[in-house]
């Protein structure tokens, strides 16, 4: 058999892809068919209706969540990428720097870990500074945990990237600043953008530490949602799914067409 066979020509290739893509996305598909139902029980159809979804959008408690989310993801992401970057061009270009390598695992290090044993360490800590703000609990530990997800597509962009662009800058007498700012940077961009979309996707999808940290009416919504669900499902709840996932798309569309432009 040749080094360039198609797969697509294996036996039995095209009705496993076929029933794997059924077992993948026909939950959702449910979901989103269920959050059109007129009736309050999700199993019964009563008819097509849009009042969920405006129930859920007039949801006071939802729209404080989806703020409070945002919010935290908005200075996560920030921050993380900011640190991520700078960790990326220390730990790629700085070849003289000591301890390089042990650098490097430590900054991945919360990749390492499982989340629930990073959660329970942020939340001692957090109560051994007697920190009391659930919003600010909440930034510092998302920034944390954000920034291996944004250091890795940025140390793989700027590993890609070649070297002697910078020294061509530095020979043309730009500063340090300047060969970062007009050359490195924009090279680089698609792992920065990369990496700040797949940290804030992460801190938006957060539960388990934003649970643990969830006081002082921080509230997220993934924690708001696993709320609803102790309550048993409901129209509004497929709704607040749908329109997640609606988000999800947009958001995974606009960074493939950057990505794509790039």
């Amino acid at each position: 058999m040749s080094g360039n066979s198609d797969v697509r020509r294996y036996p039995g290739f095209g009705p496993l892809s076929v029933l794997f893509f059924v077992y993948l996305y026909l939950p959702i598909a449910v979901v989103v068919f269920y959050s059109f139902n007129a009736n309050r029980i999700v199993a019964n159809w009563g008819g097509f209706s849009l009042h969920w979804y405006s129930t859920a959008l007039s949801n006071a408690a939802l729209v404080g969540a989806v703020k409070t989310s945002l919010l935290v993801a908005a200075v996560a992401t920030t921050l993380s990428t900011v640190v991520a970057l700078m960790a990326a061009l220390v730990i790629v270009r700085g070849r003289q720097v000591r301890f390089r390598r042990a650098s490097e695992t430590i900054v991945n290090l919360p990749l390492l870990l499982p989340e629930i044993v990073v959660a329970v360490a942020v939340l001692i800590l957090f109560s051994e500074l007697g920190l009391t703000s659930g919003l600010l609990k909440l930034m510092i530990a998302h920034t944390t945990f954000c920034i291996p997800f944004a250091f890795l597509p940025i140390r793989a962009r700027l590993q890609g990237m070649d070297a002697d662009l910078e020294e061509a800058a530095r020979d043309l007498y730009a500063s340090g600043w300047v060969a970062f700012r007009r050359v490195t940077l924009p090279l680089i961009m698609p792992g920065v953008f990369s990496g700040a979309m797949l940290a804030f996707v992460i801190s938006m999808d957060d539960f388990i530490t934003s649970n643990l940290l969830n006081s002082g009416g921080a509230t997220t919504l993934p924690v708001y949602i696993f709320s609803l669900i102790k309550q048993g499902v409901s129209p509004q709840l497929n709704a607040i799914s749908t329109l997640i996932m609606i988000v999800s798309v947009v958001l995974a569309t606009v960074a493939f067409l950057v990505q794509r432009r790039r």
